[in-house]
């Protein structure tokens, strides 16, 4: 017999629970987040304890049955849902059938500095979901090992900035709501230097790398999409670095300026000998 949802109004109690996490207050309040999609599912199972609830139409459940075997073993309920309950749970236009809510996963940012990491983002005042979400996915791709999101920045489990993301939030530690003098002192005691990324920045990028300043303990410092980094911050920094323009483009966009700086941190601490390869296990 072909299997059928067992959910299928909207007004039902799961779905109208699963469905207030769109928003910020029941967030914080329940500490769950929506993840929405085969990606973002497959790695919330793979996780450890972070998968509470999975939601999935039959044709999903079907075709994504390893995924649903995980999260099966994660110890996550699994509910068979009508197209038009997961519509009305998910945050997207087109949804792919499969919406997992989880449990927050951030860490505290005393555990990064315990650990001694040799490349961190630092989001400072960064106001889009999409932006904030697509550095933590460069951040990841780089072989960073953290990520802090300052007080004044977006939440980190705001559904765009998760689904921008693509998994990367279940791969590194994250610190979240940490005023930006507070991320840039510690890190400074825990012997990194902070790095400020600014299109009009004194010091340009390619003179850093040629200088061979870059092979250490690095946090990238990244401002708003709009006006950048206000001094103060600026000031609290060791160095002010621009991305050079070599072209005719007015400028780059904030993830791209990040995956610049990012990357070539990693292959000056790599050619160093002070940071393993990506690559290796």
């Amino acid at each position: 017999m072909p299997a059928v949802p067992e959910l299928i109004s909207p007004r039902s109690p799961r779905v109208s629970a699963a469905r207030r996490l769109a928003r910020r207050n029941f967030r914080s309040k329940d500490r769950l987040f929506l993840a929405e999609g085969p990606q973002a599912v497959r790695e919330a199972a793979g996780h450890a304890d972070t998968l509470v609830e999975l939601f999935a139409t039959v044709d999903a459940a079907e075709r994504y049955a390893d995924i649903i075997g995980e999260a099966r073993a994660a110890g996550a309920r699994v509910h068979l849902a009508d197209e038009d309950v997961i519509a009305d749970i998910s945050t997207t236009v087109t949804p792919q059938g499969l919406v997992g809510i989880c449990r927050f996963l951030d860490t505290p940012f005393e555990d990064i500095l315990k650990a001694r990491p040799r490349l961190v983002a630092v989001l400072a005042n960064v106001r889009d979901p999409g932006n904030a979400g697509t550095v933590l996915r460069c951040a990841d791709a780089a072989g960073a090992e953290a990520v802090v999101l300052t007080d004044a920045s977006v939440d980190l489990y705001n559904p765009k900035a998760v689904r921008a993301s693509v998994g990367s939030l279940f791969h590194l530690p994250v610190a979240v709501g940490v005023p930006v003098e507070e991320a840039v002192a510690g890190l400074k005691v825990a012997g990194v230097r902070i790095l400020a990324a600014d299109g009009a920045g004194p010091d340009d990028l390619d003179d850093e790398l040629d200088k061979g300043t870059m092979g250490g303990p690095t946090a990238w410092v990244f401002g708003n999409e709009a006006w950048g980094l206000p001094e103060e911050t600026r000031a609290l920094t060791d160095a002010v670095v621009r991305v050079p323009i070599h072209g005719k483009a007015e400028s780059l966009n904030l993830a791209t300026a990040a995956a610049v700086c990012l990357y070539a941190s990693a292959r000056a601490q790599r050619a160093s000998g002070g940071c393993r390869s990506v690559t290796e296990s």
